[in-house]
């Protein structure tokens, strides 16, 4: 049994920072550890620098970037750090001084390389390493509390000292995902600064937040060791929505804690070390600094409302609708694309395999990490049609790093080639690899619908589209787009060919995260058909008072995804069992 999480007794540094994927809910423990702090009469700042921030709606107040007092709670303060807005600004200063200079596709391409996930995550380093240099606030507080902290790969290569050298501006090698650092260059002191205080176990202490689920375990262990790697050692885990009663004779609720409960003895051996706390499962809504303070009380509040007095969305359509729509059309390549943790695996597999049984000869791949598409088909019989693989991204960016070094690399010096090898552990050079690989099993299956748990972001996609058209003016020394690319491009911006299913939970951080990665994908023109809201409460028949309550709590985000974001959605339901294999996806048709 994991200890309770009561940050007055393990809270010990001045600096926190809480990481996780989106949906682990790392912005309302974020929040309920400051609230708790300031409680026991300590002096907090909490801070965010995630892009899709909710902070604003955990703590019901309006926030800007700079700190102001939350009503309510004596010493705690708090601000928003937008670093979407500080990435524009980046973007800009970075690319301005070659306006009307260079040829405008050359000016495009820039700006995309400069428009992905890792550059935004570089623009909030910059926001708080700036909030952490300036004494006269840091003093201030007790503690400070980063909601959301860098990844491991971006402190490494802020690490490089070529990072500083405007070698980029030189040298576009390929799927650059950071871009020039020179922008920043008189900044450099200070971030050295900022990552001796994260690496100093007596300054800062850096917060995994997980549900217990294999996938999201399965990413704080890969976080964990990531920074470990760069001497951020005082780690612990917080596994949060942890169930901690069941109804014995109630099947969801019942199935609900054993899953839980399964997922927590087979955690990762890299987190084993670590010290874990939980937090509870609750049926109400983390906003409000109440329910923050209940949450930490291990106060069960149920709903006033109940799931009748709600609209009834059991009447939205099921996965089978989609696969239905999709065999008529008679669409050929099938995406499922969404934040780890929301189900995308088990999607991708139930699409398949109801493809398979309306007699479709079909292929299924992934190249999640924490996907094991075998393991979805353990010790069953699988229909013929159904053929199955696994493209390992590990592998593939090997094979790819192994190109762009041998090209790009060739002229470089020492210093130049440890850049060029940081900036190709990038999250767009894995996507760039592995799509190489998707294209390959899509041109060697023209007589097969393929199914693809996993794809790339509309970012990733720009930037092969960049390399496509630009390679000869950017003197790109990869080598040719494969010919299996240049023809797979066209065919995802076909909805006649294509068919982008999206994939979400009712929740808030999934949703949001959704949403922007569909604006993502509609910037390159591919326009997603279908949502998934996958593994709902609401559709369900549990009594079991808690589940009832998160089953209230997902209606507005049902009604967001339906009125709002989706062009066509369908609603598959929490399932009462864990079993897999190919009869048990069969449910799902």
């Amino acid at each position: 049994m994991l200890q309770r999480f009561e940050p007055q007794k393990v809270i010990h540094t001045p600096f926190l920072f809480f990481t996780g994927k989106g949906g682990v809910g790392k912005t309302s423990t974020a929040c309920a550890t400051a609230v708790s702090l300031a409680d026991e009469g300590k002096k907090v700042l909490l801070v965010s620098t995630d892009p899709a921030s909710n902070l604003q709606d955990v703590l019901e107040i309006e926030l800007s970037n700079t700190p102001q007092s939350v009503p309510a709670v004596a010493n705690l303060y708090a601000c928003n750090l937008d670093p979407e807005e500080a990435a524009r600004a980046y973007r800009e200063k970075v690319v301005g001084p070659f306006r009307g200079k260079l040829p405008d596709s050359v000016v495009a391409t820039m700006e995309e390389q400069l428009s992905g996930g890792c550059t935004v995550e570089i623009a909030a380093f910059d926001e708080f390493t700036g909030l952490l240099s300036d004494r006269s606030i840091v003093e201030q507080y007790d503690h400070i509390v980063f909601d959301t902290a860098p990844t491991g790969h971006t402190l490494r290569l802020l690490q490089l000292p070529t990072a500083w050298s405007g070698f980029l501006e030189e040298s576009t090698h390929g799927a650059s995902c950071l871009g020039p650092l020179s922008g920043l260059a008189e900044k450099k002191a200070i971030y050295a600064e900022s990552m001796e205080a994260l690496a100093d176990g007596k300054k800062t202490s850096l917060i995994l937040v997980a549900r217990p689920d294999e996938s999201s375990l399965f990413e704080a262990d890969r976080a964990s060791q990531e920074l470990r790697g760069i001497g951020i050692l005082n780690q612990f885990l917080i596994v949060n929505g942890l169930m901690e009663n069941y109804i014995a004779d109630e099947r969801v609720s019942s199935s609900f804690y054993e899953k839980q409960q399964d997922a927590i003895q087979r955690l990762p051996e890299g987190l084993k070390p670590v010290k874990s706390y939980s937090l509870p499962y609750v049926s109400y809504s983390l906003t409000g600094l109440e329910n923050l303070r209940h949450l930490l009380n291990y106060e069960t509040l149920l709903s006033a409302k109940s799931a009748t007095d709600c609209k009834n969305y059991h009447n939205l359509p099921g996965l089978q609708d989609l696969i239905k729509d999709v065999s008529t059309k008679g669409t050929r390549v099938i995406f499922t694309m969404g934040k780890g943790g929301v189900g995308k695996t088990t999607m991708a597999s139930a699409i398949a395999v109801g493809l398979v049984e309306k007699g479709h000869k079909v292929h299924l791949t992934t190249t999640d990490p924490a996907a094991h598409l075998e393991l979805m088909f353990k010790n069953s019989e699988r229909n013929p049609l159904l053929s199955i693989s696994r493209i390992d991204p590990k592998h593939e960016v090997d094979v790819y790093k192994q190109e762009v070094l041998s090209t790009a690399g060739k002229e470089l010096d020492d210093a130049g080639l440890a850049y060029l090898e940081e900036d190709l552990n990038s999250p767009c050079t894995e996507e760039i690899a592995v799509f190489r690989a998707f294209a390959e099993v899509v041109e060697k299956s023209k007589e097969e619908v393929v199914v693809i748990d996993t794809a790339p972001t509309g970012h990733t996609l720009l930037l092969l589209d960049a390399a496509q058209s630009y390679h000869k003016e950017l003197e790109r020394t990869t080598g040719e787009v494969p010919n299996s690319v240049q023809k797979l491009l066209p065919r995802l911006r076909s909805p006649l060919e294509t068919s982008v299913v999206i994939v979400t939970l009712a929740e808030a951080t999934p949703v949001l995260e959704a949403s922007r990665l569909q604006a993502d994908l509609e910037r390159a023109e591919i326009t997603p058909q279908w949502w998934i809201i996958n593994q709902s409460l609401h559709v369900t028949d549990t009594k079991d008072p808690v589940l009832q309550g998160r089953a209230v709590a997902e209606e507005q985000w049902i009604e967001k995804v339906e009125t709002e974001l989706a062009k066509k959605c369908v609603i598959v339901p929490l399932m009462s069992s864990g079993k897999v294999g190919y009869e048990q996806l069969k449910i799902f048709n």
